[in-house]
């Protein structure tokens, strides 16, 4: 079980993504990062760093002239919470289901398939 991290949508994923990289940085630095990779106008970015302070996923510092952003969550920490609402709400929390369909419907190298049975292999075995 994760903590329970406020869910976060693809565009502020973009903007975690930003500060996963490096943090902290001003809202300015956060713009021209994704103004190489969007077509995203200031104020748009603005907001969505916004909505992510609001949401508790963003912390400010506002000891500075210049606020900074960084994150309060890890990416692992988000990853996982997104994943573990996935499976939920697509596979009814049934991770079996997912990984069957997922396996039956990728094509799988043999280095894929000796990964993934060493990964089930060292799993310890829950009570």
């Amino acid at each position: 079980m994760v903590k329970n991290i406020p869910n976060i949508s693809e565009s502020e994923w973009e903007v975690m993504n930003i500060l996963w990289h490096k943090s902290p940085l001003t809202a300015n630095e956060v713009i021209a990062s994704l103004q190489e990779t969007t077509d995203w106008k200031p104020k748009t970015i603005r907001t969505l760093l916004d909505r992510l302070v609001h949401k508790n996923v963003v912390g400010v510092n506002r000891n500075q002239k210049v606020y900074t952003f960084y994150p309060l969550y890890s990416q692992d920490e988000c990853q996982r919470a997104e994943t573990e609402s996935f499976v939920k709400r697509i596979y009814g929390g049934a991770v079996k289901s997912m990984l069957v369909q997922f396996i039956e419907e990728e094509s799988l190298t043999d280095d894929d398939i000796k990964e993934l049975r060493k990964i089930l292999d060292e799993k310890p075995k829950e009570k």
